[in-house]
């Protein structure tokens, strides 16, 4: 199924969110990408890109211990869902830009329930995280540690649940790449839930092409495409300093763009997050521009 190369229409949708994490700065991440040329580089390619601007959150709202910002983080998913949904209903391709990893819990619920009579969505998270903790894992609360847990339907079922029925994606359609950085009960749980995970050290003895032909196999077999959910903590800091939650040994920014470049390839991507750029924390938008290259090359952008 060649989505990608049918679609010539992209939306660019913008979640100016750092209330699920507990470093700030991120919120200003879709600025960072669009500031890096994004949106001229896309209509390069020969792209008809739409921007519908930022979502903002809430000012107010409820938090528990163990859900830190729940309601604003609720609230920002629900008009995010509502967005990518009404851009899938009009034949055009959603990007996200974020913004904290909370957001996937939006954008992915729109994407599965839109395409829920025809089949099965596959994702690949690549992540130096799980994202895989609910409200009883969770160590530290925040609600970015939760999204990929959520969509899968293992809780925390607010964060999906707008009123309209969630599509959960079965986990056999679901990918973990990069991941390094996981809470002991969170991996638990992707166990007991069959989740594919490649962790750092799969990458290291395997190699990313590898990996990522069976990530794409396991995604994209039997399902309608594919949704990439990028987050930048993957990418060591060398490369990405500009994230809140950087861990060290992540993979190099060549790896990074050999993944999405085989994303491509395989003609099978059919919305995409791109999260957690940090511009306070960066060195003169470093990670920005990085986001923005690999955004173009996960939408076919050759280098020769």
């Amino acid at each position: 199924m060649d989505v990608l190369n049918r679609n010539k229409n992209i939306d660019i949708i913008g979640v100016q969110i750092d209330l699920g994490a507990s470093q700030k700065g991120v919120a200003m991440g879709p600025l960072a990408i669009r500031y890096a040329g994004i949106k001229p580089d896309l209509r390069n390619m020969g792209y008809t890109v739409r921007d519908k601007g930022d979502i903002v959150p809430p000012e107010d709202g409820m938090s528990l211990r163990n859900m830190i910002n729940f309601e604003q983080v609720n609230a920002t998913n629900k008009e995010l869902y509502q967005a990518v949904k009404m851009t899938l209903d009009e034949g055009r391709f959603p990007l996200v830009l974020g913004g904290d990893h909370s957001l996937a819990a939006g954008s992915i619920s729109a994407v599965a329930k839109h395409y829920e009579n025809e089949g099965e969505i596959g994702i690949i998270w690549i992540d130096a995280h799980g994202d895989w903790n609910n409200d009883k894992s969770t160590l530290s609360g925040n609600m970015h540690g939760m999204p990929y847990s959520a969509v899968c339907g293992r809780g925390p079922d607010s964060m999906v649940d707008f009123g309209q029925k969630p599509h959960f994606v079965p986990t056999a359609h679901c990918v973990q790449v990069a991941g390094h950085d996981f809470d002991r009960a969170e991996a638990e749980r992707m166990k007991e839930a069959g989740m594919n995970v490649f962790s750092m050290r799969d990458i290291d003895m395997r190699g990313m092409r590898d990996v990522m032909n069976e990530a794409i196999e396991i995604a994209g077999k039997d399902t309608v495409g594919i949704h990439l959910s990028f987050d930048v903590d993957a990418i060591t800091p060398e490369y990405a300093p500009g994230t809140g939650t950087p861990v060290a040994d992540g993979i190099t920014a060549r790896e990074a763009f050999l993944a999405v470049e085989m994303l491509a390839d395989s003609g099978k991507l059919i919305s995409m997050d791109l999260v957690e750029v940090n511009p306070v924390l960066d060195e003169r938008n470093k990670t920005g521009q990085l986001a923005s290259e690999l955004i173009q090359l996960a939408l076919g952008k050759c280098i020769y």
